[in-house]
């Protein structure tokens, strides 16, 4: 009976230790990879620079603004407690008095908006190059 409990203890912990393991590996998004062209269905153009300038291209940000041309510089952000997003620093008068926003990060070839906080995302931007 004791060695059936030392093996199941042993098996529980060799389980739970490979569920963590694997959570922690999924979804993982290397920064360094994110560079690159996206779009959108609407003509919308994001490009972001390996050295960490972006510009942007007929994108929306809001529900109450067309569409805007701006560019700055990104920085990858993973808060740990939220989605992971990259920071768009825009720079002086690309949105008017905005300094910057969040562009989600949904998988490694795949970037959105979130224009409603508590909404779906909104504006995806698929890897075009």
């Amino acid at each position: 009976m004791t060695r059936g409990r030392a093996r199941a203890r042993w098996l529980s912990a060799v389980l739970a230790s490979s569920a963590l393991l694997a959570s922690g590996c999924s979804g993982g998004i290397d920064p360094q990879q994110l560079p690159g062209v996206y779009r959108n269905d609407d003509g919308g153009r994001i490009e972001l620079s390996a050295d960490g300038t972006f510009s942007a291209t007929r994108v929306t940000t809001s529900e109450s603004a067309g569409p805007a041309d701006f560019s700055g510089s990104w920085d990858y952000e993973d808060p740990g407690t939220s989605d992971d997003f990259v920071y768009l620093g825009v720079e002086d008068g690309g949105l008017g008095a905005t300094g910057g926003i969040q562009l989600y990060v949904e998988d490694q070839d795949t970037l959105y908006f979130q224009l409603d906080p508590d909404g779906p995302g909104t504006q995806t931007y698929a890897r075009a190059d």
